[in-house]
């Protein structure tokens, strides 16, 4: 090819990197193997890649550094089993939106869906990775490789977002590359007219407006601050919106609609505007929660299909949150002052009870948000501390800072915790994790002490699946399959080359979180749970039990 637009790169290795450059990635994770050589090599001499101990952890890294910076992540794993074991994870940044870049290999391009049984071949990997992916596909030419990558991160860049997907044959992988390279700019939507006078009409009557903000706000924090005080509304949000507006806000009631100061709230709010949120089944009593009627409702999301999915609104509006709420605020009066003061009361209200509910637990909450600058993240595993305070009652004040399964599943924690970590090597990172979530990835504990991110992982040790137990304890006359085997952490620890501390009372929670914070590297850090003592009520998550 003559023509001057091109480049030539030496191989898919040189091209990747200079897409990932043009993206502004500057950590890869992932797994090498006979089937991503030439990436990992060219990753690995121009960038910095991380040698995850499994696939899993390397999108749920990819995932948070992403997340940590408000950008994309990328992972590197081998076709095939490596492929498969990545498939978990993708579901995780698919429930999430959130953008990760996700190159895998594949056989040689002659030999694609052939069954003849190459070493890590499997059958139909493109409509497994479509499956687990917003976006999928393979690169069939050295020509298109270039193309291929940019229209899988700008898949996963637009909205609602979402892990993309390439399968890369290795022969084409080791071959010269020729590539023209485009800019990749996320997709963007305008503010429908007609649905934002009606929208606008129904808010400039509102004398006890309540806001929902979920992950889609996450990028709107100026106009959603904007909207809340010159409203003078109260602020619920969904795990995944949280950070949004500052949780220190005298508004900001946050992660607490289901408890019944927000049910009496909603029940009592005349407008209800929410923005970017899934109405998850676990944020709202499994559906159970009762909103405002629809005629009351303005919803706004980028996604056509969440508009009314969950529960009804008359007024919705499909665009990006910080576009609408600009366009809103024109349009906004004060709330009654009453109105505002019983936002006030209930913030405090909510804050008060579960922090006395979670008995010597709320030191170490406490604790945390003494020692942690504003800007550093909190990586949560799905796990008694985490789904009981860590995703409420420990205030987030950017939505970078809030990393956590938005999917649910347990275990990912500690790859979240590596990705975040890595994302700003000088902000200091947290995991918080049970001892049954570490263990499903225990080996990343090797990560961590190679790699070395300033990174304390706080496990917290009951000796199993303690919110599993405390459902069978309750609902049922036998445990099942809750209770573990659990290792020395501190034995663990030294094994691989890891300071360790240990919190066993209230009065260590301090002392402990301020030595391993401030430490320039890494540090476990063990809550014997058994000697802390017990919250006031065994915590159950809020799921239906049939019959129960």
């Amino acid at each position: 090819m003559s023509d001057t637009s091109y480049t030539t790169y030496a191989n898919g290795g040189d091209l990747l990197v200079a897409v990932l450059k043009e993206l502004g990635v500057d950590t890869v994770f992932g797994i090498v193997s006979v089937h991503n050589l030439p990436l990992v090599e060219a990753v690995d001499r121009e960038l910095r890649f991380v040698p995850v101990r499994h696939e899993a952890s390397a999108v749920n890294a990819a995932d948070a550094y992403g997340r940590a910076r408000g950008t994309i992540g990328c992972a590197l794993t081998s076709t095939g089993t490596g492929a498969g074991n990545a498939a978990g994870s993708l579901i995780e940044a698919l429930a999430s939106g959130t953008s990760v870049l996700h190159v895998t290999g594949q056989v040689e391009a002659e030999f694609l869906g052939s069954g003849r049984g190459f070493i890590h071949e499997t059958k139909n990997q493109l409509g497994m990775l479509d499956a687990v992916s917003a976006y999928a596909a393979t690169v069939r030419s050295t020509e298109e490789a270039g193309d291929v990558l940019r229209a899988a991160a700008r898949a996963a860049l637009a909205a609602p977002g979402g892990p993309a997907s390439v399968e890369w044959p290795i022969d084409l992988q080791y071959a010269e590359q020729t590539d023209a390279p485009v800019a990749v700019e996320p997709t963007v939507t305008s503010v429908p007219a007609a649905e934002l006078t009606s929208a606008a009409a129904l808010l400039a009557t509102a004398e006890r407006p309540l806001i929902w903000a979920g992950g889609g706000a996450a990028r709107a924090g100026a106009e959603l601050t904007a909207l809340v005080e010159a409203t003078g509304a109260g602020l619920l949000t969904s795990n995944s919106g949280r950070g949004a507006v500052p949780e220190d806000h005298p508004q900001v009631i946050g992660n607490f609609a289901t408890t019944p100061a927000g049910r009496a709230l909603l029940a009592d709010a005349d407008v209800l505007l929410t923005i970017g949120t899934h109405f998850r089944s676990n944020e709202t009593a499994d559906y159970g929660l009762q909103l405002p009627d629809a005629d009351r409702h303005i919803q706004i999301d980028v996604d056509a299909a969440a508009l009314g999915r969950v529960y009804p609104a008359a007024h919705t509006l499909r665009a990006d949150a910080a576009d609408a709420l600009a366009a809103l605020l024109p349009h906004a009066r004060a709330a009654e002052p009453s109105w505002t003061q019983r936002i006030k009361d209930v913030r405090a209200e909510v804050r008060a009870t579960l922090h006395d509910n979670i008995g010597p637990q709320a030191a170490i909450c406490d604790a945390l948000r003494a020692v942690l600058p504003r800007d550093a993240v909190v990586a949560r595993d799905v796990t008694i501390p985490s789904s009981s305070w860590g995703n409420r009652l420990l205030e987030m004040y950017d939505p970078r800072s809030n990393v956590f399964p938005r999917g649910g599943g347990i275990g990912q924690g500690l790859g979240m915790g590596i990705g975040a970590a890595l994302a700003d090597p000088e902000r200091p990172t947290v995991v918080i994790a049970g001892d049954g979530g570490l263990a499903v990835h225990l080996g990343e504990l090797l990560t961590v002490a190679q790699e070395r991110p300033r990174l304390t992982v706080l496990v917290f040790n009951d000796g199993g699946y303690g919110v599993l137990r405390n459902m069978q304890d309750r609902y049922s006359e036998r445990r099942s399959g809750v209770d573990l085997a659990t290792p020395d952490f501190e034995l663990l620890a030294r094994a691989c080359g890891l300071p360790y501390l240990r919190i066993a009372d209230a009065e260590h929670a301090r002392p402990v979180l301020e030595q391993a914070v401030g430490a320039e590297g890494p540090t476990l850090v063990e809550v014997d749970l058994a000697a802390l003592g017990p919250m006031k009520n065994p915590f159950t998550p809020p799921v239906k039990i049939p019959g129960a």
